[in-house]
């Protein structure tokens, strides 16, 4: 009997998988990628099926991580957890807040499973805080070839392993994870304060802005002008409302106090499409000025969402896309009932110009000749990849056009590079 299709959150993605898979043990999970492997097949996994682009996508085996999921300990001294890859983020705090732990910073939501958030380089904001990758210090996975492969901390490595270095943003392309190993700190409250104010008092200001609060970020709302700036502190901790740049003036929308898993990811009812780019950190916002312009004379009365501004700090992932840079994204968000296709297309060589990374795991266009320019370590990634996975066995279409692979009788290569 056909196995039911699947179809990811924003509805724009979807495969039908000749057969499903939800492993309860490594060792079924481990036989399934060999034998796949032995016949020349494609394994891939699935965690909420959050992305935007088709990572997930197969028509042979597709592997769900739903019973993979919780945390096995952590200790708030050593500041570790140790993870299972299929736990969702929305439940994860909680978990993790029982041994008195938590993870450093979250995403503008929280509906990916872990191993999705970090395979892709799901961040949070703040020009100290990194992705939510770079806390990944260890963990094992299952290769191509079936076996259990530990690396980081979990094989007595550190944070120069070149396994950990690409494990840590790696599109589900060397294995699928079977445990994490994460950096936690002790849990901490956190209080949030969101401000209306006009976009042009925080373009003046970002700057200081940013370096005033644990994490801050903004939206801009194209057809009022209007920026709702979010403002995230550890209680007790709030910069002096006197200092200049660091508060916008405006109407205070919400303000709440909480534990930090609760206070940072936002709720959102609505599905939609989003494309988001890594930029190089520029307090003057010229990048940002540039899209406003264009989205008030092209888009502004065809775009129903907002841009989201957001800040990472430099890691050291292969392919992180905020790799060695302190980075500024620019997040480009459409209601998923409305068309995304044309807007997207006009703004991407725009962020491109300033050279943007896009995300992973949001809507982009880029393939491997324009992607191997971005990154200082493509092909060490690759080369990883490669052994990790000499059969292909994680590579769908989609991450073959990524890195630059054919497939010929059912066995994917390398191109060669030139």
């Amino acid at each position: 009997m056909t196995e039911p299709r699947f179809t990811n959150w924003s509805g724009s993605v979807s495969c039908s998988p000749a057969r499903w898979l939800r492993p309860v043990g490594v060792d079924e999970l481990a036989e399934t990628v060999a034998e796949t492997a032995a016949r020349g097949g494609t394994v891939r996994p699935v965690g909420s099926g959050h992305s935007s682009m088709p990572l997930m996508s197969t028509e042979d085996v597709l592997v769900s991580l739903d019973d993979f999921s919780g945390v096995c300990g952590a200790d708030v001294d050593s500041g570790r957890a140790t993870v299972l890859p299929g736990t969702g983020l929305a439940e994860l705090g909680a978990q993790l807040a029982v041994h008195g732990v938590a993870l450093e910073n979250l995403g503008d939501v929280d509906y990916q499973a872990i191993a999705g958030a970090v395979g892709t380089g799901t961040h949070g904001s703040g020009v100290r805080l990194g992705n939510l990758s770079s806390t990944v210090v260890g963990g094992e996975l299952i290769d191509g070839r079936g076996e259990a492969v530990a690396f980081g901390e979990d094989a007595g490595g550190d944070t120069d392993d070149p396994l950990l270095r690409a494990a840590q943003v790696s599109l589900g392309a060397l294995g699928v994870l079977t445990r994490l190993t994460l950096r936690v700190e002790p849990a901490y409250q956190l209080h949030r304060v969101n401000v209306m104010t006009h976009v042009d008092w925080v373009l003046e200001n970002f700057d200081a802005l940013i370096a005033a609060h644990r994490s801050v970020d903004f939206y801009w709302y194209p057809r009022s002008d209007l920026a709702q700036v979010r403002m995230l502190n550890i209680p007790g901790h709030e910069p002096d409302p006197d200092q200049p740049g660091a508060v916008p003036p405006g109407t205070v929308k919400t303000e709440e106090t909480g534990p930090s898993y609760d206070i940072i990811p936002n709720a959102r009812d609505l599905r939609f499409e989003e494309m988001e780019y890594m930029l190089p950190l520029d307090a003057s916002l010229e990048a940002f000025r540039r899209v406003r312009e264009r989205v008030k004379a092209r888009h502004r009365a065809r775009v129903g969402w907002r841009i989201l501004v957001r800040t990472v700090a430099p890691d050291r992932a292969m392919i992180s896309n905020a790799q060695r840079r302190p980075t500024m994204t620019i997040a480009l968000l459409q209601n998923a009932t409305l068309d995304h296709q044309a807007y997207f297309a006009d703004m991407e060589p725009l962020l491109r110009a300033f050279g943007g990374r896009p995300h992973w795991g949001k809507k982009h266009s880029l393939r491997a000749p324009e992607l191997r320019e971005l990154y200082p370590e493509w092909e060490d990634f690759l080369e990883v990849r490669d052994r990790m996975d000499p059969e292909r066995v994680f590579l769908n279409d989609h991450l073959g056009e990524i890195f630059g692979v054919e497939t010929h009788g059912g066995r994917p290569r390398r191109q060669e590079t030139g």
